[in-house]
């Protein structure tokens, strides 16, 4: 056996020679191969075969694709992603692609469409004071502009009255325009957050933006090259404002003010053109829903079940509102006027109350024609034979 073992352990006696003046063959220094090769003669034995090699890895699947699973920080890798609202919208709409499979054109609209669910609790009560409001709008209007004529008088008394009746009449029948601006001031932070988080997703980009789309948009990162998606936005816009305006709040000077939010979505239109679709699909679907929302609270058994009042009918032949008649700029010209008197008066009722303060700090003024210490009749002039008289000298030195 050890005869027939021979040719086999010539490479072995040879390798052990080598490895004379170094470590054992057992030691953790040895290579593999040296090590199985020793273990395989004493005992007797076949070498071991070679350990299988490991199969290659497999290709990640792509983020953001069919295949890919949720990890830990896909948005994190990115720099996008985290706590701050728009960092949870971008959560928000990671989770509906990786979890739900939805493609990232309805991840992105199914996020604005369960956003914007969330808010109708609000909007519902929105409708209700702007409805209770509507009722008492004519005599709020009146008390309104009495308390800014006497604004521009200077009685105290009458500003004090006016003002008071104005507050009795609101807390007598709970009205508030101010409660009209509270559905605004919480739309408005959720339209921000979308647009920062859907803008820093496609700035990225995020891979799965890149093939995201939809019809003539496969590219979410990218504008529309076509330009459709901005003219939609913007019509929807124009609806939405002109829809908004006839069923929320109303105030003293609605009429120029709606005229100019009719001119705003065009205004804009050049400076959105080359947004990314991504804020688009948002805007255009958030638009929608609003549209929906708004034809919904005009059904009177949906207002009746919600506790919102029926909106008041114009009366029989009534012509378009005073702020209408006269054109836009007329009315803001007027406005303008009012305005000015109005802060003209509060400067001047302000003066006299601290005009002692303004005499002690300011410079001194002349109250006199003309100089008292001048002799009477001189002119103002010291006598030729005198020498002029320098008190300021005197006193400087």
């Amino acid at each position: 056996m050890m005869a027939a073992a021979t040719p086999r352990l010539q490479p072995l006696l040879r390798a052990l020679r080598a490895q004379r003046f170094r470590a054992p063959v057992w030691c953790c220094g040895a290579p593999p191969a040296l090590r199985l090769a020793v273990r395989g003669v004493a005992s007797g034995g076949e070498q071991p075969p070679p350990p299988p090699a490991p199969p290659p890895p497999l290709d990640p699947p792509e983020f953001g694709g069919p295949g890919g699973v949720l990890g830990s920080g896909r948005l994190q890798e990115l720099g996008l992603g985290g706590s701050s609202p728009v960092g949870l919208i971008q959560n928000l709409l990671e989770w509906l692609h990786l979890e739900l499979g939805m493609p990232w054109w309805a991840a992105i609209a199914a996020g604005t469409v369960g956003a914007r669910a969330l808010l109708l609790p609000l909007v519902v009560r929105g409708q209700r004071e702007a409805a209770r409001l509507g009722r008492h709008l004519p005599q709020l209007q009146r008390l309104s502009r009495r308390l800014a004529q006497a604004r521009r008088g200077n009685d105290h008394s009458q500003v004090a009255m006016a003002y008071a009746e104005l507050a009795a009449y609101q807390r007598r029948h709970n009205v508030n325009p101010l409660r009209g601006f509270l559905v605004p001031l919480v739309q408005t932070p959720l339209f921000v957050s979308f647009f920062l988080a859907l803008q820093g997703m496609a700035a990225a980009p995020v891979p799965g933006f890149l093939q995201g789309g939809l019809g003539w948009f496969p590219n979410l990162a990218a504008p529309d090259p076509f330009y459709v998606l901005p003219v939609l936005v913007t019509a929807s816009t124009w609806l939405v404002l002109e829809l908004g305006a006839e069923t929320g709040v109303s105030a003293p000077g609605a009429g120029p003010v709606r005229q100019i939010l009719r001119l705003l979505p065009l205004f804009f239109l050049p400076f959105i053109l080359h947004f990314p679709t991504a804020v688009f699909t948002y805007w255009l679907t958030s638009n929608g829903f609003s549209l929906l929302q708004t034809g919904l609270l005009r059904v009177p058994a949906l207002r009746a079940k919600l506790g919102v009042a029926p909106p008041l009918a114009p009366p029989p032949g009534a012509g378009p509102a005073p702020s209408e008649k006269g054109g836009i700029l007329r009315q803001l010209k007027k406005e303008w006027r009012e305005a000015q008197a109005t802060h003209e008066a509060q400067q001047r009722q302000w003066r006299l109350k601290n005009h002692l303060d303004l005499a002690a700090k300011g410079p001194l003024r002349q109250t006199f024609a003309q100089n008292p210490l001048s002799p009477p009749g001189g002119g103002g002039a010291a006598a030729p034979s005198e020498p002029p008289k320098r008190p300021w000298k005197d006193t400087l030195g």
